[in-house]
């Protein structure tokens, strides 16, 4: 069995997804709430000071933009059309070419990513992903709530998901492909399985990590960084 695990902001994608994602629902769904982006830039500054983490972020944000409570079938409909938007202007075509050619030899593809699972399901699809590991949401029946379902996958968190999945599909080495230093448990997850690591499009720090411990490093483009995105 061989799966390739990658990460999708910055790595796959030319930037962040989620501060896009909360503006396109805006846009598409609710125009009145971008009087509430005071209110997120100072849930911004919180995280930035470290008064919020990531997760209580990302809650917030969706509370102020997205609503407590929001329908399936009209978050599934912008999910769609924002991930559309996404893969048709926003993906590097050298990570195209590195998914069409693990699919070429049959991989397991494997998206492992901190972005939320509710649109990031559509993007997977649309890039031939066969497994998904996001932030999941909450659903109360047929409704999307403002709560995060579980932990943000992101660092350690998105190591112990990989993990997991690992155990339960009975897999041993895997390839992994990120461009933040928060996936250091997954490289070494990687290459301690037998498996192998590509760094891609690195973060400055990512870079020199590379450098020192002899990792390939590949540019795909240059990425769109953000202070409030950092991976």
């Amino acid at each position: 069995m061989t799966i390739s695990v990658y990460d999708m902001d910055r790595t796959i994608t030319r930037g962040g997804s989620w501060v896009p994602w909360l503006v396109f629902w805006v846009r598409r769904e609710a125009p009145w709430r971008l009087l509430l982006l005071p209110l997120l830039g100072l849930a911004m500054l919180g995280y930035g000071l470290k008064l919020l983490d990531r997760g209580q972020l990302k809650a917030l944000g969706h509370r102020l933009l997205m609503g407590r409570r929001v329908a399936r079938a009209r978050v599934a409909a912008a999910a769609e059309a924002y991930a559309e938007q996404v893969v048709s202007s926003g993906v590097f075509a050298g990570a195209r070419a590195a998914i069409a050619e693990d699919r070429e030899r049959q991989a397991i593809l494997v998206l492992a990513t901190a972005s939320n699972a509710y649109y990031v399901d559509a993007i997977a699809r649309r890039l031939g992903f066969d497994v998904v590991l996001a932030t999941p949401s909450t659903w109360l029946d047929d409704d999307l709530l403002w709560q995060l379902g579980g932990d943000n996958c992101y660092g350690m968190a998105k190591d112990a998901r990989v993990a997991a999945w690992l155990e339960q599909a009975g897999a041993g080495a895997f390839a992994f492909t990120s461009d933040h230093e928060s996936d250091l448990p997954l490289f070494e997850r990687a290459l301690a399985s037998g498996g192998t690591v590509r760094v891609a499009n690195p973060s400055p720090r990512l870079r020199s990590i590379a450098g020192q411990r002899g990792w390939p490093v590949i540019d795909w483009g240059v990425s769109h960084r953000s202070l409030w995105e950092r991976a």
